[in-house]
């Protein structure tokens, strides 16, 4: 079992080091380096298998370390130019006594062999756009690292998403399929792995056992693969639910991507898995089964898995026995930090957890409309907090301070400098007094009042009208006066409160009613519903905009930059 791996000058990685397990997952944002976290560990394997073959050839001479490798090897790496596999493309520097010396690309492995501990640490130098060589790792004493046999022989799978199957497969023998395996074609190996499965001495009880996980988790039955002599190619059915029988070339993309998993698993015990987000194509229901299926697979084969994931629901299950690592900053390990902070990230989920790391501070609102009016109304001040908003960690809270409370002082386990602003619909009573969660309300009954002025609804009426020709402009902003006035006096009416006032409930009370007089005018359906409300932002006059709207995302954008997200 691999346990440690140190990375040093790779893609996104100055020098990082990971703790591995039977099984880990590693979590983060897109372009967080998790994927290349797995191309590490794949290119080490490579180097490892590149050196042990050419020098049990004879190939390379003994007093030459090093051999060489093609950047068009790398399958499962894809660079345009070897140059892209170094940190900031910087394959050499300036020497202190002139002229330039190479940057070294490491990779230093680390595992357990039953009661031993070895290494294996290779570095690779840069030749030119087709090619790099590749040696074992020099240490401090200027002798070269052991590469221990134990390391030749470790098996590692760099498994991707099934982007489909091939229509057709044509038998191949074992060494084929792995080499296509390390290739990352899993759409021309599918049968073949079953094939191999079933054909083996024991592979009646082992096939079986696919079937009946796969019947568990998809609901289908899986036919024993058979070889078609006449056409050399492998065969495989399968049986819905109501039992009518298709190709495995039917079958969606996670049934697929489940089957390759579980075969390979079977076919290949004592591999290490490298997984890049196992969970695609596949739907919430079935993620958490799948996760356990894998693991207890991987368990039963003396498999390891080291899986890249998105999913919230694999990294739930993954905190309580598993190794999690979270790639925000330099990346860390946060599923052994305490009981507390593994309670406050199960309680309020690991993607927060990495949102609030990468961004430092959490904004709190009533809803998805509160967000897009304020993004709507930072964008026509032409505010600062406009930048702010557009990346923002949001948590919609209802109207509920308490609830904007329990989440933030979750988070502040796990990361004790958060900053977070709070921004309610006007309340009762005035939010609690809070040291550093800052909780603010609107002076009038909500967000919305702010876009209750009447030269904005006439703009949006003509911009209206005008869309769908410049003769209509006029006819729409007529037909908004018009509305305007049959809604303001409905209101008083019913003795409501003035819809320019700060006591009226915008939204429901006043523009609702309105848009639906204003389109019924028209002879139209109403195509301005309460979720689209935040567009009259657009059309507020500047200098209509209310003070205290200002005076809040002065508060966004001044928090926002008092924020600390992680970056080491």
């Amino acid at each position: 079992m691999l346990t440690k791996i140190r990375i040093r000058n790779f893609k996104l990685f100055d020098d990082i080091e990971l703790e591995l397990g039977d099984r880990v997952v590693l979590i983060g944002p897109n372009n967080s380096g998790k994927t290349s976290a797995l191309q590490a560990l794949a290119l080490w394997n490579i180097g490892v298998k590149r050196w042990a073959e050419k020098r049990k050839t004879g190939t390379v001479p003994a007093n030459r370390p090093g051999v060489t490798i093609n950047r068009r090897e790398l399958i499962t790496i894809p660079v345009a130019a070897a140059k892209f596999l170094w940190r900031n493309l910087r394959t050499q520097e300036s020497s202190r006594r002139g002229g330039s010396q190479k940057i070294f690309l490491e990779v230093i492995v680390e595992a357990l062999e039953g009661q031993d501990i070895w290494e294996s640490g290779l570095e690779f130098y840069y030749a030119n756009e087709e090619s790099f060589y590749c040696r074992p790792l020099q240490l401090p004493n200027g002798e070269r690292m052991a590469v221990p046999p134990a390391s030749q022989d470790v098996r590692i799978a760099y498994l991707p998403p099934m982007s489909g199957l091939a229509a057709n497969e044509r038998r191949i023998d074992e060494g084929a399929i792995n080499v296509l395996l390390g290739e990352g074609r899993t759409a021309e190996v599918l049968r073949n792995l079953c094939y191999q499965i079933f054909e083996k001495d024991d592979g009646k009880d082992k096939w079986a056992q696919i079937v009946a996980q796969m019947q568990v988790l998809f609901g289908v039955r899986l036919d024993s693969p058979t070889y078609v002599s006449e056409r050399g190619e492998i065969v495989m059915t399968f049986r819905t639910r109501d039992n009518t029988r298709l190709d495995i070339a039917s079958s969606g993309r996670g049934q697929q991507q489940t089957l390759l998993l579980l075969a390979h698993m079977t076919a290949n015990p004592g591999s290490v898995l490298l997984l890049d987000e196992p969970d695609a194509h596949l739907e919430i229901l079935r993620q958490r089964q799948i996760y356990r299926v894998l693991t207890q697979t991987a368990a039963a084969t003396g498999s390891q898995i080291i899986a890249a994931s998105h999913s919230e629901v694999i990294l739930n299950e993954a905190a309580d026995r598993d190794i999690v690592i979270a790639f925000v900053g330099r990346p860390h390990r946060i599923d052994d930090r305490g009981s507390q902070v593994l309670k406050s990230l199960k309680d309020i989920g690991f993607e927060h957890y990495y949102l609030a790391e990468e961004r430092g501070w959490v904004l709190y609102l009533e809803g998805s409309t509160d967000l897009a009016c304020l993004n709507a109304l930072a964008d026509r001040l032409e505010h600062p907090a406009a930048g702010h908003l557009a990346q923002v960690f949001v948590h919609y809270v209802g109207n509920q301070p308490r609830k904007a409370q329990e989440h933030f002082y979750g988070l502040r386990e796990c990361k004790p400098d958060l900053l977070g602003v709070a921004i309610f619909d006007r309340l009762d009573l005035k939010p609690p007094l809070d040291p550093v969660l800052t909780q603010t309300m609107w002076a009038r009954r909500e967000l919305e009042n702010y876009l209750c002025d009447r030269e904005t609804l006439l703009a949006y009426a003509e911009d209206a009208g005008r869309r769908q020709g410049d003769l209509f402009a006029e006819t729409w902003r007529r037909e908004m006066e018009k509305a305007i006035e049959t809604t303001e006096s409905a209101l008083a009416t019913l003795s409501k409160p003035s819809p320019w006032g700060p006591d009226i409930k915008a939204s429901d009370d006043f523009l609702t009613p309105l848009f639906t007089n204003f389109y019924k005018g028209l002879g139209l359906p109403n195509m301005m519903r309460k979720t689209d409300f935040h567009v009259l932002a657009s059309f507020v006059p500047v200098a209509a905009i209310d003070p205290e709207v200002r005076g809040t995302l002065d508060l966004i954008a001044e928090t926002a930059g008092r924020a600390r997200p992680r970056t080491d």
